[in-house]
């Protein structure tokens, strides 16, 4: 599926299921792809949750480029795109994330597009050796509950469990959680298996609130 952003046109690919309970939409780090293991294993995972997954090539990918640009843009884009996904499963809980710098979009835009949940996969506290520019805030502002997933050897630092509503911290992974992304996939899709199973569709169209 394309979908054209004022940044040119973002990639979709959707994976399906018979019965789907909700809306999983991922994306990629500042220099990769939609094919990393661990967003492939999420996504593996996910389906057998019950979940529809769409993974995104964001515009600016896209276009050849390695990094995203402007915050504002890149997230303006971000929010068409999801606007045409949500429009497709409009009776769908959404769940977004991503790893690394698609993490960050996912927290900074989850309340714009209506998200009931965010997964954050290597999200990218600090970058390496600078702990004194932190992104906590941006974990902190995603008003909604956040799944981090981090390495605890990440050169990018590990966040602060008061920060998320969940942390799990992997032994032995780094940024790129490719150990054994398996164990990541089953980590996500415990926690929207329990998202989607608390999560229904009230009258008026708005989800309940999972604690």
């Amino acid at each position: 599926m394309e979908i054209m952003t004022p940044r040119g046109p973002a990639l979709v690919q959707v994976d399906e299921v018979a019965e789907p309970r909700l809306l999983l939409v991922l994306t990629h780090g500042s220099a990769g792809g939609v094919d990393a293991p661990d967003l492939l294993a999420v996504r593996d995972a996910a389906l057998g949750a019950g979940a529809v997954v769409a993974r995104v090539s964001q515009a600016f990918r896209v276009a050849g480029a390695r990094a995203p640009g402007s915050a504002v843009k890149q997230d303006e884009a971000w929010e068409i795109v999801l606007g045409e996904l949500r429009a497709r499963w409009p009776d769908l809980p959404l769940v977004q994330g991503g790893r690394s710098n698609g993490a960050r979009v996912a927290c900074r835009t989850a309340s714009a597009v209506g998200a009931a949940a965010v997964v954050a996969l290597a999200f990218p506290l600090h970058p390496p050796g600078k702990p004194e520019r932190s992104r906590a805030e941006e974990l902190r502002g995603a008003g909604v509950d956040v799944l981090v997933v981090n390495g605890d050897r990440d050169p990018f630092g590990v966040p602060d469990p008061a920060d998320c509503a969940r942390l799990v911290v992997l032994p032995g992974e780094g940024h790129d959680l490719k150990r054994d992304p398996a164990r990541v996939g089953e980590v996500v899709a415990r926690w929207i298996g329990g998202l989607a199973a608390v999560r229904r569709r009230r009258p008026g169209g708005r989800a309940g609130a999972a604690r």
